[in-house]
């Protein structure tokens, strides 16, 4: 009778320390997985803070080209007008010969240096947003990765929990039959014995 109720302490021992455990597993799935969600939402809004600034830069570059362009048309116009003033104070006929060709020759290749200019500040600014939207790719696919995560944590734990409810009837099962000393294979075969000899009813347990 003592070791029977020494066995059945000590199943009752293991039983708890092993769903304790599973239990323990699953709580500490589920917090990593939240941990790892968090870490993946701080990552992407840093990644959209970025985007927004790379927005921002693309934005800047085209207004600093638009005034630089500007700046250098008032500056062809003015060399322009200089040429002209130079040519009236030489008696040259401003608008006919080699003064008009040369005034034509500085309009025209100032208009392909504002022309480039335009088109540089266009290229840096495309370079930008192409960025910004690769942070918001960036970002997207981090938050989805937390949320895997975060996903699979949940599915841990419910496994770990499940499994220790499994523990839990698995050992209870097995304490009776260590208290009562039967189990239910063994109850089968007396029972088979039982109503072979031609007994009826219920076989007594034990």
């Amino acid at each position: 009778m003592a070791f029977t109720t020494a066995m059945l302490v000590m199943g009752i021992a293991s039983m708890a320390t092993s769903t304790y455990g599973q239990v323990r597993a699953g709580r500490a799935a589920k917090r990593a997985g939240e941990a790892q969600q968090q870490v993946a939402e701080s990552e992407a809004q840093l990644s959209d803070y970025n985007a927004q600034v790379a927005e921002l830069q693309a934005k800047d570059a085209l207004e600093r080209g638009g005034e630089k362009e500007s700046r250098f048309r008032d500056q062809v116009r003015g060399l322009i007008g200089s040429q002209r003033a130079g040519f009236a104070g030489a008696n040259v006929d401003v608008g006919y010969g080699s003064a008009a060709d040369v005034q034509a020759d500085a309009a025209f290749l100032g208009e392909l240096d504002a022309l480039t200019i335009r088109n540089n500040a266009a290229r840096e600014a495309w370079g930008y947003k192409v960025e910004a939207e690769d942070l918001r790719r960036r970002a997207e696919i981090q938050r989805q990765g937390g949320e895997m995560a975060a996903a699979a944590g949940r599915e841990a734990a419910k496994g770990a929990y499940i499994g220790a409810a499994g523990t839990v009837l698995g050992g209870t099962s097995s304490l009776l039959a260590t208290r009562y000393g039967f189990n239910e294979r063994d109850q089968t075969a007396r029972q088979q014995a039982y109503w072979a000899a031609g007994n009826t009813g219920p076989v007594a347990r034990g």
